[in-house]
């Protein structure tokens, strides 16, 4: 038996697959956003809209392969996860002791290389952040 027909018939079945499960439907949402909004200075807005808004704001951008199944669903699934565990837009609602807790928490987490993820990053070079970025989100969290 030749292999060719074989792996045509892997082929199609892993195409209609594939297109089978672009019909799985993943919510894309962003919330509006209110008057409970960050309010940072310039400097700090600019980094962490460039690094971490995507997935922890309601003002995702949502790219062209957060449309393409099974993908779709990990970058849905990041936001919902991030959303949660810290929201910018929903900032000024979390009482001040959690602001700061938050805070250094995202702090630590982007020092010791867990924040932004690296596959965001690979995605998005642009969320690299350097030293000098990183120094200006410390004195931002110090501050607070």
């Amino acid at each position: 038996m030749s292999k060719r027909p074989i792996l045509k018939r892997i082929l199609v079945v892993g195409a209609a697959a594939f297109l089978l499960l672009q019909l799985w439907p993943v919510e894309r949402t962003n919330p509006a956003t209110g008057p409970s909004a960050l309010q940072a200075p310039p400097e700090v807005a600019a980094v962490l809209r460039a690094a971490c808004y995507d997935c922890h704001s309601n003002e995702t951008r949502w790219p062209w392969y957060s449309y393409i199944a099974p993908i779709s669903w990990q970058v849905a699934h990041h936001v919902e996860e991030g959303r949660a565990e810290l929201n910018f837009s929903e900032w000024g609602a979390y009482r001040e002791s959690k602001q700061l807790s938050l805070a250094e928490e995202m702090l630590e987490q982007i020092e010791q290389g867990e924040m932004p993820t690296w596959d965001y990053r690979l995605a998005h070079p642009e969320a690299r952040l350097e030293p000098a970025q990183v120094e200006v989100l410390r004195r931002w969290v110090d501050g607070l």
